[in-house]
């Protein structure tokens, strides 16, 4: 599975995540990696480093959306979409050039037409205004 085929199951499976987490519903991260069969590395440690680090990732996501507007206003696949290249801007050493493409070809894979120039303008902030973290 290629490094894109891998981001995109990770946004399939924070969309499940959230979806859980709306309806106020007990999960196991662990019991829904082994139920869609998920043996690749990269989505099992990124998958839960999101989920650890969340509250982080928000709040960022929340410091660079223009207009007011907050994460919780986007839909369920931009969120993951955003908090999957925060995590990684920040948390990796994933090239930050391919991380902000990456991202901005998933938006246009399960977003509307709009939704890529934001997605590229926040992490491109990020990216000059924040300090990696490990």
């Amino acid at each position: 599975m290629t490094r894109t085929e891998s981001r995109q199951e990770i946004i399939k499976l924070l969309y499940q995540i959230n979806i859980l987490d709306k309806i106020n519903s007990k999960y196991d991260v662990d019991d829904l990696i082994k139920e869609l069969d998920y043996s690749n590395e990269f989505i099992i440690n990124t998958t839960k480093e999101i989920i650890n680090n969340k509250n982080d990732l928000v709040e960022l996501a929340n410091k660079y959306l223009k207009d007011k507007w907050s994460i919780d206003r986007l839909s369920i696949p931009d969120q993951g979409i955003i908090l999957l290249g925060i995590y990684e801007l920040l948390y990796t050493d994933t090239p930050n050039k391919v991380v902000i493409d990456e991202a901005i070809n998933l938006s246009k894979l399960y977003s509307d037409d709009e939704i890529p120039k934001m997605i590229n303008g926040v992490l491109d902030s990020i990216y000059h205004n924040e300090e990696k973290r490990q």
